[in-house]
Parts: C-alpha cells; sequence; structure tokens
C-alpha cells in the first residue's frame, strides 16, 4: 500500500521521553555541535560565498554518515519525503561549518538519476558502509521514492563502488529476499575481510505487520539470504511508543518500527542490532548467520538479549575495543554497551540533540552522529528555511591531538 507522508513518518523515526537514567550510568561526556547546516546544497561555491541552498532542501535530511580512512564524510539523504533532490548519497564537505551543507554526489549526479534505470541507479540510501580496508563504499538502494507504493523491478540492491573513482565493483540484486511493496531496507554493515554484509529489514511499509527480517549478502557469490524471518526480536516490541522530547510521536498511531541499527564487533565475530518501537538491543553469532545449513530453530536459539538501552534507538556503531554505541533518541544522546561486562549506560546527551540518527568514527577514534530531527521533517513541523541539519561531536579519542 502507498503510505502517506504522515504514516511514513510514523513508520521511520523515533523520539524522546523523560525516562530515568539507567542504573549505573557514568557521568555524562559532553558533547560537541561539531557542525550545523542550514540546509543542503549539490551547487558549487564561488570565491567563498555560501552556496545557494537546495529548493527542496527541507526535504533533504542527512541522515547516515561514514568516514573514509582519509577522513572524507560521505552522507546519505533519503528520498522519503520527496524525490526530487538531486542525489541521494553524497560527499560532504566539513570545512564548512555552517550555511548549507556543501554536497557531492557520489559516484556521479548521473549514478543517482531517479529516472533512469533502476536497476543500475541509486534512488533511495538510507544505509551504507565504508569498506576502508578494500577501498570500497556499499550502498544499500531501498529502491523505492516517495510516493510510489512499490519499488520498481531490480531497484532493491546493494551497489559496490571503489570509493576513489566511483567505478561500480559489483551490483547484488536483493528483490528475491526483500519484497517491493512491505519491506524497508534500513542498514547495512560489513564483515571487510569475508566480504559479507549484513542487512537490516524493518519491514516499515508492511506496518503493522512487519515483514522484517537480516538479509545476509555473499559478495564473492552475488547473492543474498534472509534468516530470523518475522523474529520476534526483530519486530516492534509489543506496547512499545515512541516520543521526542517529551511527546509520543504520532499518538494515537502508534511508530511501528523494527530492527533499524545494526553493527560488528571488531573481529566480526557478532552481529548487535537493535528495535526502534522498544529498548533492547541484541547479538547473534555471526557464524551461524553464514552457515548455510543452520536451521531456524539454531538461529533463533542464538538470539541473546542485551538487556534495556533505556530509550528507543535508531543507529549503532561498534569501536575497536569492541563497545557498542547507540543513538539513543528517547534522551538525546548515545548509550554505550560494554560486552565484556554486560554494562548498559547513558555516556552523553543533550537537549539541543534532535533525533539523533547514524554514529560513525573518525578516523582519530571520536564519535559523530547525525541530528537530522526526522520526526519534524515527516510530519511537515519543520518549515522550509528553517531546517538545521546538524552533526555532533564525542569525544572518545584522548589522546590530546589536534582537533577542528
Amino acid at each position: 500500500m502507498l503510505l502517506s507522508c504522515s504514516r511514513l513518518a510514523a513508520l521511520a523515526l523515533t523520539a524522546f521521553t523523560a525516562v530515568p537514567a539507567l542504573a549505573g550510568a557514568t557521568a555524562p561526556i559532553p558533547l560537541e555541535r561539531w557542525r550545523s547546516y542550514a540546509g543542503v546544497s549539490w551547487e558549487p561555491s564561488r570565491q567563498g560565498a555560501d552556496p545557494a541552498p537546495f529548493a527542496g532542501s527541507v526535504n533533504a535530511p542527512i541522515a547516515g554518515i561514514h568516514f573514509d580512512a582519509r577522513g572524507r564524510a560521505f552522507v546519505s539523504t533519503p528520498r522519503l519525503v520527496s524525490a526530487d533532490a538531486p542525489a541521494t548519497l553524497s560527499l560532504l564537505d566539513t570545512s564548512a561549518q555552517s550555511g548549507p551543507a556543501r554536497l557531492s554526489a557520489f559516484p556521479s549526479v548521473d549514478g543517482n538519476a531517479v529516472n533512469a534505470d533502476p536497476q543500475t541507479h541509486l534512488r533511495n540510501v538510507l544505509g551504507f558502509h565504508i569498506d576502508r580496508r578494500n577501498g570500497w563504499l556499499w550502498a544499500l538502494d531501498m529502491g523505492f521514492v516517495a510516493g510510489q507504493a512499490e519499488a520498481p523491478a531490480g531497484a532493491q540492491k546493494v551497489m559496490v563502488y571503489d570509493l576513489r573513482t566511483g567505478r561500480t565493483v559489483r551490483r547484488i540484486a536483493l528483490d528475491g529476499v526483500a519484497d517491493r511493496k512491505g519491506s524497508f531496507l534500513n542498514d547495512i554493515v560489513v564483515d571487510e575481510r569475508r566480504r559479507i554484509a549484513y542487512i537490516s529489514d524493518s519491514g516499515l511499509r508492511s506496518a503493522p505487520d512487519n515483514q522484517a527480517g537480516l538479509i545476509v549478502v555473499d559478495f564473492a557469490a552475488g547473492k543474498a539470504r534472509r534468516v530470523l524471518d518475522r523474529h520476534a526480536s526483530l519486530l516492534p516490541e509489543p506496547g512499545a511508543k515512541v516520543v521526542s522530547h517529551g511527546a509520543e510521536v504520532w499518538p494515537g498511531n502508534p511508530l511501528k518500527l523494527g530492527i533499524n541499527g545494526i553493527a560488528l564487533s571488531p573481529d566480526a565475530g557478532t552481529l548487535y542490532w537493535a528495535v526502534t518501537s522498544g529498548t533492547h538491543a541484541y547479538a547473534i553469532p555471526t557464524r551461524l548467520l553464514r552457515d548455510k545449513g543452520a536451521s531456524a530453530q539454531a538461529l533463533s536459539a542464538a538470539v541473546r538479549d542485551l538487556g534495556d538501552v533505556g530509550g528507543n534507538t535508531d543507529g549503532i556503531v561498534t569501536d575497536a575495543s569492541g563497545n557498542l554505541y547507540m543513538t539513543d533518541v528517547t534522551r538525546n544522546g548515545i548509550v554505550r554497551y560494554e560486552p565484556a561486562t554486560g554494562a548498559m549506560s547513558l555516556l552523553a546527551a543533550d537537549e539541543g540533540v534532535r533525533w539523533p540518527d547514524t554514529p560513525a568514527l573518525l578516523p582519530n577514534g571520536d564519535l559523530v552522529f547525525t541530528a537530522s530531527h526526522l520526526n519534524g521533517h515527516f510530519a511537515g513541523a519543520v518549515k522550509a528555511g528553517e531546517e538545521r541539519y546538524e552533526l555532533w561531536r564525542l569525544p572518545l579519542h584522548r589522546s590530546g591531538g589536534k582537533r577542528d
């Protein structure tokens, strides 16, 4: 079925509630508003002046972010509210700290064309992965764009690009493991050594009967498998509410968003995920996910509930030490889970954060996350010209090195 913007909002966002701090929480670390952009622009800067903002900038919020080994920032502007943005995947010039976000389409403007062949061009990217080991970018294309009830045939896919040249390395089709009407391909993470990708399908467009699942992608074989289909750990938690800054998102029409952010342990031996319409995080050994002979019962039995995060979540990431960081849209900050001890704590929060979305690590180890105010954009509550897309930084790196 075709979802209205308001319905999709109620399906793609999260919120804030006055939840008490977790027991044993560590002292919060101050968050830094690292960059604050007045919309977005794909126009070039002339003589140092701010470029002209994109006319539909309010409908192109910066959601995903990842950094390559050189520190270049790549961002996604999903075409969920409008299909008009000239690109859904871009490079962000972080040397500019204000004004419109200065974007350049990746791999090119043509490569992001909505009206071109849906099998080979990017249409709607939310999640992507920067593969520093192989020098690649893995882009997860949801296939549909705003206003479409169904993704065109072949549009649901993973596109792997060379980071240096933008050349297509491989295309892997997902139509056979994702539903063109009901799937919502949220996020992707990659075992870079084995070249195995894991994808979260929240099934958002089929809510409230979410067709949620995990997808395992084998680069070498060019094939994908679906596992843990509609498993309880991937579905919205019964009765869970999503709220933002003290207000429930879409009261009376509750958001039903299951598995969202996913991450791998540094050795790629454990896959983590969390659900947005709920408060728990989960884990499973990846050896079972890679085993084509593993039964559904064996996979189900291997899922571990890591406990209550304390709020609703969106994106998650692990650091080199194996700690897991989750954006907490309920309390406007970052929660850390320490696998060695099982401790879960609210590490940092700020009332100025609106919809903490995707966390990523800079080459120096600091954590940066996007604050897209997605709930406001989907609700139509942000007026054109008043949009702000922000990057916040959490100083996990403490070596005293130079910071910009």
